[in-house]
C-alpha cells in the first residue's frame, strides 16, 4: 500500500506490517461462543418453514390454509398464500429491524458483551412463548421477542468476531458467523424432520428448541472478554491492552493498540454517528453497508430456506419427502460455507462473489425452465425431474454458501472506521432485515403470481450484484481494519467521490505552483 495519511475518516497510517501476534485459544473460543449468535438467527430461517408446512400447526393457527392446502384442486403455487401465515414468519425480522437500531449506542456506549447478553435473554423468553403458544396473538408476540433478539445478536456478533480476529485470518474467523448460521438452519431441518412424527405437538418442540442456543449465547455473552477496540473506544485503554495481549499472544501489540487509540481519539469526537455516516467521506461504506445486506437476500435463498419445505410440497414431493429435502439443503449450506472460510483469505472476496453470483445465475435459470416446462397448476413433477430440480437447487445453496451468504456480513462488518462502525452495522442489519421482511411476507404471493418466474426474478437480481461487485468492490482481503479508508481513496470509482482531504489539497496547491 501507498503511505501516508488523510483527514477526518479514520485511521490511516498503515502500521500493519507492525503487527504481531498469532491464533491463540484465547481467539478461538472467543469467535466460537460469539458465533452461537449465529445459529440463533439459522435456526429461526430453518424451522419456520417446517412448522409451516406441519398440519397440527396450521390446523390450530392458520385453518384456511389447512383447508386450501387439502384440496386437490387448488394450484400448486397458490395454496399456501396467506399473508396471516406469511406474517408469522416476517413479523420477527421486522421487530429485528427496529430492535438492532436500539442496539446501536448500547453496543457503542456498552460493549459488544452487553447487546450478545440482551440478545440471548430476549430470544430465549420469545422461544418460551412460542412453544407455549395458545392463540396467534401469542405466537406473533414470542416471535416479535425473537426479532428483538436477532436485532441485537446480529449488530454486535459479527462485530465481536471483526474486532477479536487477527487481520490475516478476519474473514475465515468472521464468517463462524455465517458457518453458524448454516448449521442452525441444517439443525433446525433435522429438527422438523423428527418433530413431524410427534403429533399433535410436535411443532411446540421445534419452536421451543430455539431457547437451547439462546442460553448458550447469553451465558457466553456474559463470560466472553470484551474487545480491545470497544475497551478503548470507552477509554479503558490499559483493560484493552490486556486483552489483546491475550488475543495475539504476545506483549507486543504496540502498532494495533495505537491504531485503536488513534481510531478511539476519532470515534469519541463524533457525538452523532447516524448523522456522521451520512456525509461524503463515508459514502462507499454507507453504500456498501446497503447494497451488501440487500443483495444477499434478493439472491432468493431465504426464500428457499424459509420456505424450503412448503416449496418442496408446492413441487409435488409428499410431506416427508419435502422435510428431507430442505435438510439436505441445508446441509449443503454447510458444507459450502467450510469451503468459503478456507478460501476467503487465499482468494479473496471479489473472486468468491463473483464465481458465486455466475453459479446461482445458471441454477436459477434451470430450475425456472424445467418447473415452466413440466410442472403445472395441477401437476406433479415426474422422479426424475424433481430429482433435477434438488440437485440445481443444491447447486445454487453451494454458490451462496462460498459466497454471498458469508461475505454479505463479513464484508460490512470490516469496512467502517471505528467512529461510524456501530452505525454501520446496525444499518446492515437494519437493511437485510428490512428485505427479509419484505420477501417473507410477500414469497408466497410472489410464487403464486410469477409460478416458475420467481426463479428467473431472482436470478435477474443476482446478475445486477455480480456486476455491482465487479466494477464498484476493491478487494478488502489482508486489510487491516483500522486501515480499512485508504482502501477507498485507492478505487477506480470511490476516489472520485470522495472529497479531497488537507493532504491531497496541498498537495494538488503545490503541484500547480
Amino acid at each position: 500500500m501507498a503511505g501516508g495519511s488523510f483527514g477526518p475518516t479514520g485511521v490511516a497510517k498503515e502500521r500493519a506490517e507492525q503487527y504481531q501476534g498469532k491464533v491463540t485459544s484465547y481467539v478461538i473460543v472467543a469467535c466460537l461462543v460469539a458465533a452461537i449468535g449465529g445459529s440463533i438467527f439459522g435456526y429461526d430461517i430453518g424451522i419456520s418453514g417446517g412448522v409451516t408446512s406441519m398440519d397440527e400447526f396450521l390446523d390450530q393457527f392458520f385453518h384456511t390454509v389447512y383447508e386450501k392446502k387439502k384440496q386437490a384442486h387448488e394450484s400448486n403455487y397458490c395454496k399456501y398464500d396467506n399473508q396471516g401465515l406469511a406474517a408469522f414468519t416476517s413479523s420477527l425480522y421486522l421487530a429485528g429491524l427496529v430492535s438492532t437500531l436500539a442496539a446501536s449506542p448500547i453496543t457503542r456506549n456498552y460493549g459488544r458483551r452487553a447487546s450478545i447478553v440482551c440478545g440471548g435473554v430476549s430470544f430465549f423468553i420469545g422461544a418460551a412463548l412460542n412453544a407455549g403458544a395458545v392463540n396467534l396473538a401469542m405466537l406473533l408476540a414470542g416471535r416479535i421477542l425473537l426479532g428483538v433478539g436477532i436485532g441485537f445478536g446480529n449488530q454486535a456478533v459479527p462485530l465481536y468476531l471483526s474486532e477479536v480476529a487477527p487481520t490475516h485470518l478476519r474473514g475465515g474467523l468472521n464468517m463462524m458467523f455465517q458457518l453458524a448460521t448454516t448449521l442452525g438452519i441444517f439443525t433446525a431441518n433435522m429438527v422438523n424432520y423428527g418433530t413431524q412424527q410427534l403429533k399433535p405437538w410436535g411443532w411446540r418442540l421445534s419452536l421451543g428448541l430455539a431457547a437451547f442456543p439462546a442460553m448458550l449465547m447469553t451465558l457466553g455473552g456474559y463470560f466472553l472478554p470484551e474487545t480491545p477496540n470497544s475497551l478503548v473506544e470507552r477509554g479503558l485503554t490499559e483493560r484493552g491492552r490486556r486483552v489483546l495481549e491475550k488475543l495475539r499472544g504476545t506483549k507486543n501489540v504496540d502498532a494495533e493498540l495505537q491504531d485503536m487509540v488513534d481510531a478511539s481519539e476519532l470515534a469519541n469526537s463524533i457525538k452523532h454517528p447516524f448523522r456522521n455516516i451520512l456525509q461524503k467521506q463515508h459514502r462507499p461504506q454507507l453504500v456498501m453497508a446497503i447494497c451488501m445486506p440487500m443483495f444477499q437476500i434478493l439472491t432468493g435463498i431465504n426464500s428457499i430456506l424459509f420456505y424450503a419445505p412448503v416449496l418442496f410440497q408446492t413441487m409435488g414431493f409428499g410431506g416427508n419427502a419435502s422435510l428431507y429435502s430442505s435438510a439436505l439443503t441445508g446441509a449443503v449450506l454447510v458444507l459450502s460455507t467450510l469451503i468459503s472460510i478456507s478460501l476467503v483469505d487465499k482468494l479473496g472476496r471479489r473472486p468468491l462473489l463473483i464465481s458465486g453470483g455466475v453459479q446461482m445465475i445458471i441454477c436459477q435459470a434451470i430450475v425456472s425452465v424445467i418447473l415452466g416446462v413440466k410442472f403445472g397448476d395441477n401437476q406433479e413433477l415426474s422422479k426424475g425431474y424433481s430429482i433435477i430440480v434438488v440437485i440445481f437447487i443444491c447447486l445454487f445453496v453451494v454458490a451462496f454458501g462460498w459466497s454471498w451468504g458469508p461475505l454479505g456480513w463479513t464484508i460490512p462488518s470490516e469496512i467502517f472506521p471505528l467512529e461510524t462502525r456501530s452505525a454501520g452495522q446496525s444499518i446492515t442489519v437494519a437493511v437485510n432485515l428490512l428485505f427479509t421482511f419484505f420477501i417473507a411476507q410477500a414469497f408466497l404471493s410472489l410464487l403464486c403470481a410469477f409460478k416458475f418466474g420467481i426463479f428467473l426474478f431472482f436470478a435477474g437480481w443476482v446478475s445486477v450484484m455480480t456486476i455491482f461487485v465487479y466494477f464498484l468492490l476493491p478487494e478488502t482481503k489482508g486489510v487491516p481494519i483500522e486501515e480499512m479508508t485508504l482502501l477507498w481513496k485507492k478505487h477506480w470509482f470511490w476516489k472520485k467521490v470522495l472529497p479531497a482531504t488537507n493532504h491531497e489539497a496541498e498537495s494538488n496547491n503545490n503541484s500547480s505552483i
